[in-house]
């Protein structure tokens, strides 16, 4: 069995490696994404396992089809990179749909807690042997209100954190989780009570922008947003004009709307031509990671293990419990079970 894996870095092919350490499967890493320009390096191939930034139009899947890939496999959850209906009835697709909740949680309360009490900027000025305190100022948690939007594992790990923290936590979710004693809410009353609101949602047609400059003026005078999801989630020409004037008090980003280019790249001795970005990271209350959530060892590990349990499942027993069908949500045409492959 051989594997093309796309868009990789040395932690994945580290962590595979390991994974793989009886040698059942051959690997070839490229560090280059999947394009239509670049799915030709997977000839000869069974398989090819992209991640969050990789193109999979439907102009790849034909090519990966014509070349006899016969399964593409998600080392991640979000698939809003893969055009899933397109993909139906030519290739199946695998995903990992939780290697570690509590990664992804821990680095959205990490950013919350760096911002608020301005720890990034001590540490710059520490480092100078500047030990002043002028405009270091933070606020408790404790009492104030975290709005979450989006209840799946990460957003429930995320709202215990918070109320290990005494903090007040509403949520809003299109699909509530039944005898949860989860406080929902609308969306707007969400908006309007929050201090914190913390995105835990993946990106579909619906939601995206779902942070906007009207949803942005709903929202209380110096609301911190958090953004450990998908980057198209928020507007991010709306985000800019909030924090400008002063209707957002802080912004904590792990993804970015126009991330593809830029994340997972070094470019500290170029120009980045995303202005947008530019002047986001330039602001004093704007902290920027690169889609750096998910990177722990515990994670790392489980994607691994998970990606490769799925192309096992597929080749060796026609099982796919992981498999993405654009026809499971439609409960009328799929019985959801995954105990075998959608088609």
């Amino acid at each position: 069995m051989k594997i093309a894996f796309y868009d990789t870095k040395e932690y994945d092919q580290n962590s595979f490696l390991k994974a793989n350490a009886d040698g059942r499967y051959e690997f070839c890493f490229f560090d280059t994404r999947l394009t239509k320009e670049t799915c030709r390096l997977a000839q000869g191939c069974d398989v090819v396992c992209v991640f969050v930034n990789d193109e999979v139009t439907g102009e790849v899947i034909d090519e990966l089809v014509k070349m006899g890939i016969r399964l593409i496999a998600l080392r991640c959850a979000g698939y809003n990179n893969v055009d899933i209906e397109y993909a139906y009835k030519r290739i199946h697709v695998v995903r990992v749909p939780a290697y570690s909740p509590y990664a992804v949680a821990e680095h959205a309360m990490a950013l919350l807690l760096t911002s608020i009490r301005r720890i990034h900027k001590a540490y710059i000025r520490t480092r100078d042997f500047n030990f002043s305190l002028s405009n270091l100022t933070g606020f408790d948690l404790h009492g104030k209100t975290a709005g979450v939007v989006g209840t799946g594992k990460i957003g429930r790990i995320f709202m215990d954190i918070c109320k290990g923290f005494g903090m007040n936590v509403i949520a809003y979710d299109p699909y509530p989780v039944e005898n949860s004693g989860i406080a929902y809410v609308s969306l707007d009353e969400l908006f309007e009570k929050s201090d914190v609101i913390s995105l835990h949602c993946p990106l579909t047609a619906e939601n995206r922008h779902l942070i906007n400059a009207s949803s942005i003026a709903k929202m209380k005078k110096g609301v911190v947003l958090i953004n450990t999801s998908r980057g198209a989630l928020i507007d991010a020409e709306a985000l800019l004009s909030g924090i400008k004037e002063r209707q957002i008090g802080a912004a904590c980003l792990d993804v970015y709307e126009e991330e593809s280019n830029v994340f997972f790249h070094d470019f500290s001795g170029h120009i980045v031509d995303d202005d947008v970005l530019a002047r986001l990271i330039s602001m004093p209350n704007v902290i920027v990671t690169s889609h750096q959530a998910f990177l722990t060892a515990e994670a790392l590990a489980n994607i691994a293990d998970t990606t490769l349990e799925n192309i096992e499942n597929f080749f060796r027993d026609g099982t796919c419990k992981n498999e993405i069908c654009y026809k499971c949500p439609q409960v009328n045409t799929c019985r959801q079970e995954h105990n075998e492959k959608c088609f």
